[in-house]
């Protein structure tokens, strides 16, 4: 008998005035009391309350510890040995190694496609609805970071592959000299010194572009922000990108460069990189530093790449990944490993827990399984496997999350006004759990980390979708107020939790697309420490998948 018990949420959809009133119902006093009982009954937490479980609690991912770093040097990956990835079929995302190629050849330089870089932002911002991907763009950086860059390639000294490659940056994270909103009207301080990861990129010679739009606070998975725009998917401009990292999937998609910067507390890698038709890796916990990104979550949050293709993705993690003295939780880890990158999948044990692979929309099991069943094909072995408690992994997860990103949010509660309505409701959701609500959820991640370790003693990787939909529509009412949908924020979380919460590594490469061309991806979840599995995984499936071109998108090096 299987052990699955996922459950959905039966809250129904809201927005315009239905969600003003629940919204002023949630923050009033004496109203809340009448309002949550409800709410948290029809999301599932009453029933988590009655569940007993005997674990001690970790409140944070208990990770195997197998060495000790106390430098701030990244990771020492020869980048030009990584393996050319194999060619896919349909069509050509620009990317990294066409880059290089292009510069070594002279076809075209760092400020060429500087310049064409800041067309492509001008125009795809001048379209009706506008793609709104980029937020923050200072030319003359830009193109002074892009002449320095072109003396290098001229010089024959250039600094590694990623040499005058754009890279844009979640507007989570610290750039030098923007401002840093998190997608708020209120947080406007300008960051005097990088982030980590950013740092590491514009050491390697990114052409750091700016910073990209995402969903306010992170708080949701659809990527609506009222404050700049919420952006559009470039395979259809009327559907959401997916969120948090909404202008991180959209510009990667759109062809603002093969590489952006990601923040990922329940899936906002994931999920728009799912929805966008590219890819994105989420790291095993404190693989990748947070220094210099606003601390939103604390134990289940990632930085992480997304790219055009898994090559991409692979070289931007080698370059940010490794201790770092600003994040101490870095600073115990093994090395940073890309060794199989591009070897043959001979033996390599693929889990499936079925029913879970197949509580999606039709098209997408048909899909993501047509992948699976060719990476058998290539020698993989699949082996079906069980994860029990997902139904309570899925509370402890939205426990966890909630209560850290709201007491992140409480030394700006004078602002609290200024919020989108779907924020507030979420804020006011997590103000609702108790002391004893998230001790349990970190039981359950304890529990959860012991059932992982029982499926990877049979397996070597875990596959399901990357999300339960495809691309949500932007609704005509939702662009005014907001929304708050938590039945279709049940079906793109469905798969992504687990990975939040116990810190497993997991990424999203493109399975195909539906019948109405919007995009599919699959997710691979592997061992922590073990990205390199991950992504061996997923290079291997790209020449199984032939791409599509996004309606929106843009050539920087033609």
């Amino acid at each position: 008998m299987s052990t699955y018990n996922l459950q959905a949420a039966t809250v129904p959809r809201m927005s315009g005035a239905m969600l003003k009133l629940v919204v002023a119902l949630l923050e009033n006093a004496v109203a809340r009391r009448l309002v949550i009982p409800k709410l948290m009954k029809d999301g599932g937490l009453t029933a988590f309350r009655q569940q007993h479980f005997e674990e001690p609690p970790s409140v944070l991912p208990v990770l195997p510890r197998l060495a000790t770093a106390d430098s701030s040097t990244p990771a020492a990956i020869d980048l030009e040995a990584i393996p050319a990835a194999t060619s896919q079929p349909g069509f050509h995302f620009e990317s990294v190694a066409d880059y290089q190629d292009a510069y070594r050849s002279g076809r075209a330089s760092p400020e060429t496609v500087a310049t064409k870089l800041l067309e492509a932002v001008r125009a795809q911002d001048a379209l009706s609805p506008r793609m709104r991907a980029v937020v923050a763009c200072r030319a003359d950086d830009v193109l002074a970071q892009a002449k320095a860059s072109s003396e290098r390639w001229k010089n024959g000294r250039p600094l590694g592959p990623l040499d005058g490659v754009p890279a844009g940056i979640k507007d989570e994270l610290d750039v030098a000299g923007y401002r840093t909103t998190a997608g708020t009207a209120f947080l406007s301080s300008v960051a005097a010194t990088d982030a980590t990861a950013v740092a590491r990129l514009r050491a390697a010679g990114a052409l750091i572009y700016g910073k990209l739009n995402m969903h306010e606070i992170g708080i949701d998975i659809t990527g609506f922000n009222r404050h700049f725009g919420t952006p559009r998917n470039p395979y259809d401009p009327g559907r959401y990108t997916g969120g948090s990292s909404s202008g991180s999937g959209a510009a990667v998609a759109a062809g603002l460069g093969p590489i952006a910067i990601g923040a990922d507390g329940g899936g906002s890698i994931r999920i728009p990189a799912s929805l966008c038709g590219v890819v994105g890796l989420k790291a095993t916990w404190s693989r990748i530093s947070e220094g210099g990104a606003f601390p939103l979550c604390w134990s289940v949050g990632h930085v992480g790449p997304l790219g055009a293709t898994v090559r991409d993705v692979a070289l931007a993690y080698a370059v940010i990944a490794g201790p770092d003295a600003r994040d101490r939780n870095t600073l115990s880890q093994p090395p940073v490993r890309l060794d199989g990158f591009g070897r043959p999948l001979d033996g390599l044990r693929i889990g499936v827990f079925r029913p879970w692979f197949e509580d999606a929309d039709g098209e997408i099991v048909e899909t993501c399984d047509r992948v699976v069943r060719g990476l058998a094909a290539k020698g993989a072995r699949l082996v079906d496997v069980e994860l029990p408690d997902l139904e309570a992994c899925r509370m402890a997860h939205a426990v966890t999350f909630l209560s850290e990103v709201g007491l992140s949010m409480d030394p700006f509660a004078a602002h609290l006004k200024t919020q989108g309505l779907g924020v507030r409701a979420n804020l006011a959701l997590a103000r609702a759990f108790t002391s004893r609500d998230f001790v349990r959820a970190q039981q359950v991640r304890t529990r959860m980390l012991g059932h992982l370790a029982c499926v990877f003693a049979d397996c070597d990787v875990l596959v399901t979708p990357t999300t339960g939909r495809t691309a949500p529509e932007i609704l005509p009412d939702a662009l005014e107020t907001g929304e708050s949908d938590l039945d279709e924020t049940s079906a793109m979380m469905r798969f992504i939790f687990v990975t939040n919460l116990t810190g497993h590594p997991s990424l999203s490469f493109p399975a195909g697309y539906d019948s109405r061309g919007l995009p599919i991806g699959l997710q691979v979840i592997g061992r922590h420490w073990e990205e390199h599995v991950v992504l061996r995984l997923a290079l291997a499936a790209e020449p199984l998948v032939e791409r599509r071109a996004p309606r929106i998108h843009a050539r920087l090096l033609m």
